[in-house]
This record gives C-alpha cells, sequence and structure tokens, in this order.
C-alpha cells in the first residue's frame, strides 16, 4: 500500500511555507558560531556594540597583509542598518556597521566581508547584507588590538562635517536622536578585563559588563560573590541579572541615575578585583553558594 498523503501540504499551502520557514531557521541556527568574536582583542566590545551600545564609533588597523585602499571605520549602526557603505569626499573612507538588518550566523565573518567590501566599492555605494561564502577570518583581516572608541550621543557623524542633509536625512537622524540613551564606556585602567558599559534608561542607569571568561566559571564567581553579600557596586546600585550573547556572560547592574559614569568607576574597580578573586577561588561550592548559583542562573536570559 502507497504512503498516506493525507498529511502532506499542498506545495501552495501556508502550511508549506511555515514548514519551509521552519526548516530555514532550523538550517540557519545549526550554521550559527557560538563565540565569533573569540581570539580577539576586541571581542567584548564587538559584542556591547552588536547588542546595546547605541552610537560609537573606532577606526580599524587592518591587519598588514590586506592591501590596504582606504581607511575603515567601525560604527554600531549605520543609515539604514546597511552592513557597509563608503563615504564620498577627497580621501573616501569606508564604514561597517555591527548592527544590521541582514546578517547570517556568523557575524564575525559578515564583518570581515563588509570591510573588504569597502576596499573597491565606489563612493556613495552601500552594502545592504554581507554574504560570508566564501569570506575570510575577521582575525585575518583585522590587526588584533583593541579598539580606540568614541562614544557619541548622537547620530550627527552620519553625515559628514560641512555638508548639510536634505530634509528626509535630517528627520530621519533628528528621530535617531531624540530616541538615543545617553553612554558611556568606563575607563576601569588598563588591567580591566571586558568591557563595562554604563547607560541612562530614564528612571534607572544600568551598568553592562561583558566577559570574556567561560560562562560557568563567571556564573559560580558571580554566585560566590551573591552568598557573601559582595555582588554589587555599593550603595545606590543592585544587581539586576545577566544575559548571555554571542557566547559570553554579561552580567547587568541597576544603578542610581543621578550618579554619572564616571562616578561608578572606582566602585566597578574595587568590583572587578573581588571577581577576580572569587574566579581564583577553587574551594568546592557551599550549599549557600549553590543555592546562590541557581537563584542567578534562573534571572539569566539569552538573546542568541
Amino acid at each position: 500500500m502507497g504512503k498516506s498523503k493525507r498529511n502532506s501540504p499542498k506545495p501552495d499551502s501556508n502550511r508549506a511555507e511555515k514548514l519551509a520557514a521552519r526548516r530555514a531557521e532550523q538550517e540557519q541556527a545549526s550554521q550559527t558560531i557560538t563565540r565569533p568574536f573569540e581570539g580577539l582583542a576586541a571581542e567584548c566590545d564587538l559584542v556591547a556594540l552588536r547588542e546595546f551600545v547605541p552610537s560609537a564609533t573606532a577606526t580599524l588597523k587592518l591587519s598588514p597583509s590586506i592591501a590596504a585602499e582606504r581607511a575603515v571605520t567601525l560604527a554600531t549602526v549605520l543609515p539604514g542598518a546597511v552592513a557597509a557603505l563608503v563615504r564620498a569626499g577627497e580621501e573616501p573612507i569606508g564604514f561597517v556597521g555591527t548592527q544590521v538588518q541582514f546578517q547570517s550566523g556568523n557575524p564575525a565573518a559578515d564583518l570581515a566581508t563588509a570591510i573588504l567590501w569597502t576596499q573597491s566599492a565606489e563612493p556613495g555605494e552601500s552594502l545592504a547584507g554581507a554574504t560570508v561564502e566564501g569570506a575570510p577570518s575577521l582575525s585575518d583581516v583585522l590587526d588584533n588590538a583593541a579598539l580606540d572608541l568614541t562614544v557619541h550621543q548622537d547620530f550627527n557623524w552620519w553625515v559628514p562635517e560641512g555638508v548639510t542633509p536634505d530634509r528626509q536625512v535630517a528627520a530621519t537622524i533628528e528621530q535617531a536622536n531624540l530616541a538615543i540613551m545617553p553612554s558611556a564606556r568606563l575607563n576601569l585602567g588598563a588591567d580591566a578585563v571586558g568591557a563595562a558599559w554604563w547607560v541612562d534608561a530614564g528612571e534607572k542607569a544600568h551598568l553592562r559588563w561583558v566577559r570574556p571568561e567561560d560562562e560557568d566559571q563567571l556564573m559560580l564567581a558571580l554566585a560566590r560573590l551573591h552568598a557573601a553579600g559582595e555582588l554589587h557596586l555599593g550603595e545606590g546600585s543592585r544587581f539586576a541579572g545577566s544575559f548571555r550573547t554571542h557566547g559570553l556572560l554579561v552580567p547587568v547592574f541597576d544603578l542610581d541615575p543621578e550618579r554619572h559614569a564616571v562616578e561608578w568607576e572606582p566602585a566597578a574597580k574595587e568590583f572587578g578585583a573581588r571577581l577576580a578573586a572569587a574566579l581564583k577561588n577553587d574551594e568546592p561550592m557551599s550549599s549557600e553558594e549553590r543555592r546562590s548559583r541557581d537563584g542567578l542562573r534562573s534571572r539569566q536570559v539569552t538573546l542568541r
């Protein structure tokens, strides 16, 4: 007896479209790179720029093996959330975005493709989305150095200095500027681990600290501090939870919004020292520390 076709969707049916979309999502998920920026000195900042920093730029240092034709600026988001563009001028400049509309499961390869595209594209052109097929490793394209970041409190840098934008572009920038939240990267010294970013969200301020350690080891250290009553940044702060993204764990603190970013730097340095000590602690966990770990894990969110 032939196999029943009762449960087989018709080719043009909505169910067939849903199944095809589900298969495409599953295929993309299987190709997603868990920790795409691993091994790069700028890993933690790249994750922050992709996930929550509103407006920041940095001039990229390309690998000596790349025959660079023009300078490249890394940005959080470009007009239209394109992957890259080349700004016309006496010396054209390439721009690549980290927060893009179209992306694959390997953002590092996307970024590498976009960087190389800027070297041969014509001034005025833009790249909607990067294709990663045959893309080189980002570590082969970039000089492995930390990012020298400029944090902006607006998007006026979308337009070159001295250029008057047309009405539509000006309206887009104005709308983006109205929605932006004041942000800053904490300066915790040359020996600081990870990337600590402050943002004023209105009723509360937040500190999101992207950390490079193994997730399980970092969660254990956070649990030890929590059990000891040391999981905080002092008065006016509260540990809010953590989220996982790009293979890293990001502890988040709620902060008193009346204090600016620089006022939190001493407390953040002290917390960083306590966390470093907890990471080195290899004693067996106490029952209280295990309860703390379970509680912290229940407040953990996975972004991707």
